[in-house]
């Protein structure tokens, strides 16, 4: 008869192995997915050298340019006419704008909806 000691024992060492066979499929797992990255990374084209690297051009660095664009007025429909509709539009392009100063938020506005401003009085 066996008793509770030896049923124990034996429960354990079921234990021990299922753990011992769950370890060794996460090890294959771990050194699968690093297999297949080195294959991949094989495939890719190599780095480039130095002497492929992006050069500046000869006259030397890019310039920004920095303008305010403004949209183009919605044509006001004649007196007693009836509005346009939005298909009757045509595309409102934008252009330089006169002003060179920038557009600035209003005095106390946090600048953005929800910001926690006071907002403009």
């Amino acid at each position: 008869m066996e008793t509770a000691s030896t049923q124990l024992a034996a429960a354990s060492g079921l234990m021990s192995l299922v753990l011992f066979v769950v370890a060794i499929g996460v090890l294959a797992f771990l050194a699968g997915g690093y297999w297949m990255t080195s294959r991949v990374k094989y495939r890719e084209s190599p780095r480039p050298r130095p002497e492929e690297q992006p050069k500046l051009p000869p006259e030397g660095a890019v310039r920004e340019l920095r303008e305010n664009r403004e949209s183009q007025e919605v044509p006001v429909p004649p007196e007693g006419g009836r509005p346009l509709l939005p298909y009757e539009l045509s595309n409102q392009d934008t252009r330089p704008s006169e002003s060179k100063d920038r557009p600035r938020w209003s005095k106390g506005s946090s600048g953005s909806f929800g910001g926690g401003g006071l907002g403009a009085h």
